[in-house]
């Protein structure tokens, strides 16, 4: 088996429980919990576990066999799955997970029959859409007649709460108003089913800025937070909140450099298209120097979503497996063997946990 350093991802598992614990304990403050989202490392376990121990209510994933590979882990928490259940993976979401999101009614009549079948119950919540456009009930009087059928005639699933999804399809933002509405369709169920709901879980990361804003509606109770506590950085860079209380040094990407060449900065020759049929534009800024790194786009997607940490590299193009960079004005004498890092978001992160040829190291200290 080919044994590689590099490219390497470190974990900094000290500093992602200390996010976790911070987020926790703000989050409580307000009447919060919160459900861990481990997918955005691509569920890997020794993550999840940081979740655990930093006190999170539960994990949450949009992917069964993450969630498996955590139980496999040992990590006792009740297991949320994120996405709207498949009917071919019912078995596996009742065998694997406690509760799930849902908006279709035969989807929790299959829930429902093969809880029976595994003696287990099983509990749901259901999602409203409130205008971001991904899952969940637009028909609110559809919402409250399923929510009502679960009540009165699935006896293997327990009614647990409503949520919505804000921001990650139609980039709705997750205004006080917004999630009044949800809390108004929460208390119209609880008054036709006469019981109070465990949940109204207002969304996801999007929904922290309520939290730090202090006018996140009372009654929302669950946030499903994934990157404000893996990396911390969107509510920083999109929406200017002071997230200095977050460690955002959690995840470092290195790479080696394998070709250091002084190169004409505009390609040579008839142009047509790139290697995944795009045509760019290139700024011809005459003879520079440049480095290639064994990385690519199979490896984190998109090269806007890495952050070179060395002054003066600039990254100005990329392949599958090279990434090209301009050293020219850098700060360092570099050379082929020389280890590069790179700061990651959430976009490159689920790439690079997700891509068998990223070493993935953990760091405890």
């Amino acid at each position: 088996m080919v044994k590689q350093q590099y490219p390497r991802l470190e974990v900094n598992l000290k500093a992602l429980k200390e996010n976790v614990e911070s987020m926790v304990n703000l989050c409580k403050t307000q009447g919060v919990e919160i459900a861990g989202v481990t997918k955005g490392t691509t569920g890997l376990a020794r993550c999840a576990k940081m979740f655990e121990l930093g006190g999170c209510k539960m994990i949450a994933s949009s992917r069964l066999e993450q969630i498996e590979e955590a139980r496999d882990y040992g990590i006792e928490l009740p297991y949320m799955l994120l996405r709207v259940p498949m009917i071919s993976e019912i078995p596996e979401v009742i065998r694997l997970t406690d509760i799930s999101l849902n908006s279709e009614l035969s989807v929790l009549q299959a829930l429902n029959e093969e809880a029976g079948l595994q003696s287990k119950t099983h509990e749901v919540i259901l999602m409203a859409d409130l205008g971001d456009l991904r899952e969940g009930f637009w028909d609110k009087e559809e919402m409250l007649e399923v929510a009502l059928e679960v009540e009165n005639n699935m006896e293997n699933l327990i009614l647990s709460g409503v949520g919505t999804n804000l921001g990650c399809y139609g980039s709705v933002l997750a205004t006080e108003e917004k999630l009044a509405e949800l809390v108004v369709i929460a208390e119209r169920i609880e008054k036709a089913t006469g019981h109070e709901l465990k949940y109204i879980s207002g969304g996801a990361t999007s929904s922290l800025m309520r939290v730090l804003d202090g006018d996140l509606p009372k009654r929302v109770n669950l946030l499903r937070c994934g990157e404000g506590i893996l990396l911390a950085r969107d509510l920083d860079i999109f929406y200017g909140y002071d997230m200095s209380f977050m460690r955002q040094d959690v995840y470092n990407l290195k790479a080696e450099i394998i070709e250091v060449k002084d190169k004409p900065t505009h390609p040579v020759g008839e142009l047509a298209v790139d290697a995944f049929g795009k045509r760019p534009e290139y700024l011809d800024r005459g003879i520079r120097k440049r480095a290639l790194i064994g990385i690519g786009k199979v490896d984190y997607g998109s090269m806007e979503e890495i952050f070179p940490k060395t002054c003066g590299v600039n990254i100005i193009g990329a392949s599958s497996d090279h990434t090209i960079l301009d050293i020219e004005d850098c700060c360092e004498d570099l050379k082929p063997g020389d280890i590069l890092e790179f700061a990651v978001n959430y976009a490159s992160l689920v790439y690079l946990t997700n891509c068998k040829n990223v070493q993935i190291e953990y760091i405890e200290d």
